[in-house]
């Protein structure tokens, strides 16, 4: 017999992330008996038990996924299979689907907590930004679940947390400023040392891709959006009302020339083109004994946001990341001339499912 505190764990999506919480959860198992794997699925597949007091195994569900014949479950499937759980549920989505992100509010409003990296929900419209915070549960609505989304921002950095205590204690936040693309720190970090002349930006695009700090196609992380959805997600956090990434200028590095051709390897061909106009604006910065590094920037009291490539002194803290670590600066009225950082590894599976897995905990923990 299940305990009414029991809580049942439905992961979607076990790629790279959602199998790095699947070990986590192993390992803090102990800790939290009464945690139970009720289902996982990946794009083609699900596997879900039958049974609720018979939960799923953390030390076979890799290969009972790939055997199972169980049908793929729908969003409203999964919804009514949830809402039979004989205790509190919990949807952990490592996906980028919109689809799944549109779905959180009807799982919230039905009791089911949502934790996941999935920024897409967070600075999509402003109409599902409301949805999703208005259904959850508050002193005014005690049947909500709860939603976490630490990882949608800075991977297992605490960005969203140290903005939501800052604004939650009343300080005022004036600016937030910050290197927010893994991919653009490396990239950026070794095209444009701060010492040193660095390399040709074709060369450092594809010395990053076969890396695996690209996306398969570099144009995804080129073209700035996923840097203005972080932006996007801060700045609504900061009591912005940002409708999405159209609402403010982003500086896409493709060259126009290269955003239709059809495949990343023909980008990759042609990109080597275009290697002397992005060294120019790196060859002024170092004759003013600058860098250019590419940046995110909320300012909260003007309702501006921009994202592009800035210059910035060497002895900047921006300037002298290294890898292809993240830092954010948090300018408030509480810290002053001295705004607090956070800086560290902003991507990898590992570090991201430690942000999703600190937040399962956290809702755990409100639900035990």
């Amino acid at each position: 017999m299940q305990s009414e505190n029991t809580i049942y764990i439905a992961i979607i999506g076990v790629g790279g992330v959602g199998r790095h919480v699947i070990a986590q959860l192993q390992l803090i198992s102990s800790d939290y008996p009464n945690i139970k794997l009720c289902h996982i699925s990946r794009s083609n597949k699900s596997l879900y038990a039958q049974h609720f007091e018979q939960p799923l195994s953390f030390d076979s569900w890799e290969t009972d996924l790939e055997q199972s014949k169980q049908e793929k479950l729908s969003l409203d499937v999964l919804l009514k299979y949830l809402t039979s759980a004989p205790g509190k549920c919990v949807v952990v989505d490592n996906t980028s689907s919109n689809d799944v992100a549109a779905a959180y509010p009807t799982f919230l409003k039905q009791g089911i907590s949502v934790v996941t990296p999935n920024k897409k929900a967070f600075s999509g419209p402003l109409e599902l930004w409301k949805d999703i915070f208005n259904s959850v549960h508050s002193s005014s609505n005690l049947t909500g679940g709860y939603v976490y989304h630490e990882s949608s921002v800075g991977a297992g950095l605490p960005i969203i947390s140290t903005l939501k205590d800052l604004v939650d204690t009343g300080d005022e936040v004036a600016r937030i400023e910050g290197v927010f693309s893994g991919t653009m720190s490396f990239l950026f970090n070794t095209f444009a040392p701060v010492e040193g002349d660095g390399g040709v930006w074709s060369d450092e695009v594809r010395r990053a891709k076969a890396a695996g700090f690209t996306e398969p196609d570099p144009r995804e992380d080129l073209n700035g959006l996923d840097v203005a959805r972080k932006l996007v997600i801060l700045a609504r956090l900061s009591g912005l009302d940002i409708h999405n990434t159209s609402s403010f200028p982003v500086q896409s590095l493709i060259p126009q020339e290269l955003e239709s051709v059809e495949s990343a390897d023909e980008f990759m061909e042609g990109l080597p083109r275009f290697d002397a106009d992005i060294a120019s604006m790196r060859d002024d910065a170092k004759a003013q004994g600058k860098v250019v590094r590419f940046v995110g920037s909320i300012d909260v009291k003007k309702a501006v946001v921009n994202v592009g490539i800035q210059t910035f002194d060497k002895s900047h803290p921006i300037a002298a990341l290294k890898g292809s670590d993240n830092i954010i600066s948090f300018y408030t009225k509480r810290y002053g001339a001295n705004p607090l950082i956070v800086q560290g590894a902003g991507a990898g599976g590992e570090v991201t499912a430690m942000g999703v897995t600190a937040d399962l905990i956290k809702v755990i923990q409100r639900l035990s």
